[in-house]
């Protein structure tokens, strides 16, 4: 699914701006039907929540982001769109009828992708003259950093439609689950619906305030939840003798009256009344888009944590980092060798890249200059399937020098040149320029060591990396070298 450049988006509320989001910072166009007046407000802070969150959530780099717009009809959104997300209001007949009146300006071969969270696809597919092409792709709030959809097909959904969607999501950056079977919920809200009728009970029973149930979950298994699921969580409580030994200890408590599952109180006006009132006590005046940035950081946290253990979600981000390393060496390669200064790599500053003056952090700087770095390696050859060969470009000393300031959105670019080489080393003089002005931010003098990994030492270059490298290397030999090339850091002696 690396053609589609555009994203129609059926409604445009909390479910629609985040896919928005998702779509615009990976690089596609959407163009979202939302009637609501403040629909451009909304997204648009959605969009800016998200690439706060990006900023921290990886330092691969991201395509250049696309663009996005608002429009009245479903049709207009429809018109050109290489994929179709539907995220209208939860209503069955209001869903049939609005994908039929969409589908009239799509292309037959275009796959839509529903967000409901349990209609079934069979009955939503129904209106449709090409039905095949319709899929349930039901995503979970931020859909910007969450990376589970549940992909579910009706009965007249082609197994292609479904491989495409997922491949689509996967692409995106998310985890597609394939939902074998359709069912009324799919598979996770129907788990959260089981806690969500408990906690109701909780609450009307006055057992414990929704502050109280909330932190029986995320100072409890909640924290298991993020990693292992409740299967294997239990499967571990079972010691060594595993799930069985825990099904003999634990599973007669399933005969015993601790739930009341299916047995939901009424939701009358007294307990609508108490738990909006001890929802409100718990937010203690918090914002909407302050709760959405704390539990924004927070994932991003445990997406980290789980990435460096290579588990979960963690996996999931590292694989889409992957994606994104391998785009930035397709787009190197395009470059063409000439005696000037390369340009590889552009970019702004991301609102998670600021420190407490407001500024660039200085870590940014680094970050930046590294990710130019990677994009001249991998023009050389030096790639990701260089490094998975047992062979790389260590860094051996780098020379900072700051001389301008950079604010969030600044748009940017990095020039790179090459000093020289040899066998072993590969000697880089890197510019920051400011894109608003023109402005030189910043240079980095980076000497970099070609090691053969495996070994643990410094090695010769491959000739395939050594050969691609000469032009640049040629090319460069009669640029001027800069002044400051070679300075060290110190202050003038007096006297």
């Amino acid at each position: 699914m690396d053609n589609i450049k555009r994203v129609g988006l059926l409604g445009g509320g909390v479910i629609g701006g985040a896919w928005a989001a998702r779509a615009v910072l990976n690089g596609m166009d959407a163009v979202v039907c939302d009637t609501d007046p403040e629909a451009e407000r909304k997204v648009g802070e959605v969009i800016e929540n998200a690439r706060r969150a990006y900023s921290m959530l990886t330092i691969a780099p991201l395509p250049a982001p696309g663009t996005w717009r608002i429009v009245r009809t479903l049709e207009e959104a429809a018109d050109g769109a290489d994929f179709i997300q539907e995220s209208l209001p939860e209503r069955e007949d209001l869903k049939i009828r609005l994908l039929a009146q969409a589908e009239t300006a799509m292309r037959p071969d275009v796959v839509i992708g529903s967000s409901t969270s349990g209609l079934l696809p069979t009955r939503l597919q129904s209106g449709l003259k090409h039905p095949e092409r319709f899929v349930v792709g039901h995503p979970f709030n931020p859909v910007y950093l969450m990376p589970l959809v549940e992909v579910c097909g009706g009965e007249k959904t082609s197994d292609d439609t479904k491989q495409r969607a997922m491949a689509f999501y996967r692409r995106i950056g998310m985890h597609p689950l394939h939902v074998r079977k359709e069912i009324d919920g799919f598979i996770a809200d129907r788990l959260m619906e089981a806690l969500w009728r408990e906690a109701l009970w909780l609450v009307n029973d006055d057992v414990a305030t929704t502050e109280e149930i909330d932190d029986a979950i995320r100072f409890g298994p909640g924290l298991r939840w993020a990693f292992m699921g409740t299967m294997l969580i239990y499967r571990i409580a079972g010691g060594e003798p595993g799930m069985r030994h825990f099904m003999a200890q634990f599973g007669p408590s399933l005969k015993w009256p601790w739930t009341k599952l299916m047995d939901v109180p009424e939701l009358d006006t007294a307990l609508l009344d108490k738990l909006c009132a001890q929802s409100d006590a718990q937010a203690a005046g918090t914002g909407i888009r302050e709760f959405e940035r704390l539990r924004d950081s927070c994932l991003v946290s445990i997406f980290q944590g789980l990435k460096a253990n290579d588990y979960g979600a963690g996996r999931t981000l590292a694989d889409y980092e992957k994606r994104l390393w391998s785009a930035q060496g397709r787009d190197a390669v395009a470059i063409a060798v000439k005696p000037e200064p390369l340009r590889l790599y552009e970019g702004r500053v991301e609102p998670g890249w600021l420190d407490y003056n407001g500024h660039m952090n200085e870590s940014r700087y680094l970050q930046v200059f590294s990710t130019a770095s990677d994009a001249l390696l991998a023009l050389i050859g030096a790639d990701t399937d260089y490094v998975r060969r047992g062979h790389s470009f260590y860094t051996a000393e780098t020379h900072i020098m700051h001389l301008n300031e950079m604010r969030a959105n600044t748009p940017f670019h990095v020039t790179t040149q090459v000093l020289g080489a040899d066998e072993k080393r590969l000697h880089v003089w890197q510019i920051i320029h400011r894109g608003d002005d023109g402005a030189v931010v910043a240079t980095g003098e980076h000497m970099y060591l070609h090691v053969d990994a495996k070994a643990g030492r410094a090695a010769p270059m491959l000739p395939e990396v050594r050969d691609k490298l000469a032009p640049i290397v040629v090319a460069h030999a009669g640029l001027p070298r800069p002044d400051n090339a070679g300075r060290s850091i110190g202050m003038k002696r007096k006297g």
